[in-house]
This record gives C-alpha cells, sequence and structure tokens, in this order.
C-alpha cells in the first residue's frame, strides 16, 4: 500500500522535496499540515505560531471564515474564464480596489513580481507615447538593495549578486542609486527617465526605512520632471506598516502615479496582484499589449474583493500600529547583547544582529524550536511580520520565547 500525505512525517517530507523538487529555496525544517489565526500544526502534530505570514501575504491568518467561504461560493460557480471573455467579479473587483486606492484603473495580474513587470511596461510606454522619449531609450531608476522579484527583467536590477549571477546577459535601462537619498534620484535623471521605483520600506533587504519625507521628496522631484512615482506596496500594503498603504505614512502629498500590489491582495488564499495607476497612465495599454490567462479570474477577484473589504472594515490597520508598538518595544526591552538595533513600521519589523554574532538563521531555528516560525533577511536580520488577526497576549506568549533565545546567542570565537 503506498503512503499518503498525511501518513507521512517530517522526514520522509523533506526527503521527497530534496529528491524530486528543485533546490530553490532553503527552508526551516518544519512541514506545515494545518493552519487557524495565527496558528499552524505540522504533520507531527506540533503547534507554531506564525511570524512571518508568508511575508505579509497572510496578512488576515489562516482559514479565516469569510474568506473560505467566499472562495467556498466562487468555487461551485466558476473559477476561469480568461480575459477572452468578460466574468461577473472582475469589473467589481477593479471599482472595489480602485476605491480603495484612490486611483482611476486596475490591471490585474497574478504575481507580486508580475505586477511589477507590468509597472515598468506600462512606464516605458508612456514615456514613448506620452513624454516623447525616444525609441528603446526609456530609463527607469531604481534603488540599490530592492527586491521586485526574481524575473529576468528585475534580476537586471538587483544589487544582490546571488540573484543575479548565472542569468545573464541582463537587462539594460534601470539607473540604480541609494535608497533613502531622493538627491541621488534627482541626480539620475535625464531626458529618458520615465520613472522612479521604490519600496516605500525595502522589506526583503532587512526592513529598511528611509528617513521621513523621503518619499514625499520623491513625488516632487517626479513631478518636476514629469517622471512616473511608482510604489512597489507589494510586502509592505494593505495595512501591514499601519496605514493601507505604507506611502500614506507621508501623507496625500506622497501619492505616486502607480502602485505595485499583490500578496495580502489574494487573502493568503489564491494569487493576485495588481497595478494601479492614474487613467491617463493605465491608459497606454492596448488590447493585446499585455495579459494573462488568469490574471483577473473570477475565483481570485471574488476572494479579493472581500480581503479588500476587511482591509476597509476590520481595524487591520490600527491593529498593526498598535501591536507593531508592543511588539518592538518589548523587543527593545529585551537589551540583547546580540541586536545592533530594531526597527520597521506596524507588524512589519527587523532585528538586526551584530556581526560578531550567528547569523539570523541560528536564531530563526531556535525561535522554531521553541514553537515560532519567521526568516532572516539577509543573512543578518529577523524578520518578524506576524498576521494582523494575532493577539497582543499572542506577542507576549512569543516574547516569552524569543528573549531567552536571544540572550543565550554568544559571539562568535
Amino acid at each position: 500500500m503506498s503512503t499518503t500525505a498525511t501518513d507521512m512525517k517530517t522526514a520522509e517530507h523533506l526527503r521527497l522535496n530534496d529528491q524530486y523538487g528543485a533546490h530553490n529555496y532553503h527552508p526551516l525544517p518544519v512541514v506545515i499540515e494545518s493552519g487557524e489565526g495565527a496558528w499552524v500544526h505540522d504533520v507531527e502534530g506540533n503547534k507554531y505560531l506564525d511570524m512571518l505570514a508568508a511575508y505579509s501575504a497572510l496578512n488576515f491568518g489562516y482559514s479565516h471564515e469569510r474568506l473560505i467561504t467566499a472562495a467556498t461560493k466562487q468555487l461551485n460557480k466558476v473559477t476561469l474564464t480568461s480575459r477572452a471573455f468578460h466574468n461577473d467579479q472582475i469589473g467589481p473587483w477593479c471599482k472595489d480596489l480602485c476605491d480603495l486606492s484612490g486611483f482611476d484603473a486596475a490591471l490585474p495580474m497574478n504575481s507580486g513580481a508580475e505586477a511589477c513587470e507590468t509597472a515598468i511596461k506600462m512606464a516605458r510606454k508612456w514615456g514613448y507615447e506620452k513624454k516623447g522619449v525616444a525609441d528603446n531609450k526609456a530609463e527607469i531608476i531604481m534603488a540599490k538593495g530592492n527586491f521586485h522579484g526574481r524575473t529576468t527583467t528585475i534580476i537586471s536590477f538587483s544589487t544582490d549578486e546571488q540573484y543575479r549571477q548565472g542569468f545573464g546577459p541582463y537587462t539594460p535601462g534601470f539607473p540604480l542609486v541609494p535608497f533613502g537619498d531622493a538627491a541621488a534620484f534627482e541626480a539620475a535623471i535625464t531626458e529618458n527617465t520615465v520613472a522612479v521605483v521604490v519600496e516605500p520600506i525595502q522589506a526583503e533587504n532587512g526592513i529598511i526605512v528611509p528617513p521621513d519625507g523621503y518619499l514625499k521628496q520623491l513625488r516632487e522631484i517626479c513631478t518636476k520632471h514629469n517622471v512616473l512615482f511608482i510604489v512597489d506596496e507589494v510586502q509592505t500594503g494593505l495595512c501591514r506598516t499601519g496605514y493601507h498603504f505604507a506611502w500614506q505614512h507621508e501623507g496625500e502629498d506622497a501619492r505616486p502615479d502607480a502602485m505595485c500590489l499583490g500578496k495580502a491582495l489574494g487573502g493568503g488564499i489564491v494569487p493576485i496582484s495588481a497595478v494601479v495607476s492614474r487613467r491617463e497612465v493605465m491608459d497606454v495599454f492596448r488590447p493585446g499589449d499585455h495579459g494573462s490567462t488568469f490574471g483577473g479570474n473570477p475565483l481570485c477577484c471574488a476572494v479579493s474583493r472581500v480581503a479588500m473589504d476587511m482591509i476597509k472594515n476590520d481595524g487591520l490597520a490600527e491593529r498593526a500600529t498598535e501591536l507593531g508598538e508592543h511588539f518592538r518595544n518589548k523587543l527593545k526591552a529585551v537589551g540583547a547583547p546580540a541586536v545592533q538595533e530594531i526597527r520597521g513600521r506596524g507588524l512589519l519589523i527587523g532585528v538586526q544582529i551584530k556581526s560578531n554574532y550567528p547569523k539570523a538563521r541560528w536564531f530563526c531555528e531556535k525561535f522554531m524550536e521553541a514553537g515560532i516560525l519567521c526568516k532572516d533577511a539577509h543573512e543578518d536580520v529577523i524578520r518578524f511580520a506576524p498576521p494582523l488577526v494575532i493577539e497582543q497576549s499572542e506577542i507576549d506568549w512569543a516574547m516569552e520565547r524569543i528573549a531567552p533565545a536571544l540572550l543565550s546567542a554568544e559571539p562568535n570565537a
């Protein structure tokens, strides 16, 4: 008799993944079987508090009743039509997303990387058609330390050599300047510049928060030079940092021309992403210019519409603000010698580990042993980004285990 997945234990799952799967990830050795709220169970029956939330995709936690109900209802109707036809969910979904974001038009895709690729194509075509940039000369200024995905074009402007090595030749047209330095962005603008693209907080780079006023300055610079200002909110958007979108920390004066969204947009159930923009910018796309078989499918749109309703009405931004401050204060109070800095906004928190201590993964493995799941970023930062439905009592439970692990670290010999 063959062994079913539900009969298999951790070691067998790890063996199968190693033997038959591509080795493009290095996950912690835990095999999750089920989840509810901020908690998951593995195949051994162990319980863990998830403090990563799939890099913000699970802002609503696991098995949320409203999202499960929406998915089940739509599964029993129609799941996919392709964009060759209309479906009864995509129009209302576009309106809901425009109402939430304050933009005029939305273009759905599947992943965050696809949303960023879409924004790149949109900016280039806008540059040629609206700004009058010479053919094939468009430039988009990016920030060093960026993470917008791992597609061929996107890794061309990455400054992480692991993302680039072995994957050239690289796509040209992406000058790089330091993150957080608005003056450097302005100095890099030429007659061929069509856009500036930034993350409001660099999550993958270690939860790097820019100086106050940075995004507002970029907005002013882009307006001055007739350049599109595009913000990648795939990880930071949808209440993660204490606002619907992280750029809103600087007010409406920082509003971008376009925004990339993903992850939590699908409620942690389905993959859906989007670019939202001003109509004048979005209208450079014409039938046949861009698309996706699954982009805007009725299943994803139905679930996403419920997720957006929860974003607007369930007080998640306020929870992120209050619980994030509580969490950061608890972490700072530990006073662990291994910790160099604690930074972040809302429930997006980075704990920088000093270079003479074990790498961040060592701490993540210690937390796993204590029943807490999180992930390292760039080897020296512990990233905490729990579901926004987490309770303060659950954060306190976690801190009772995080603090001893942080304090247990000894300097490297």
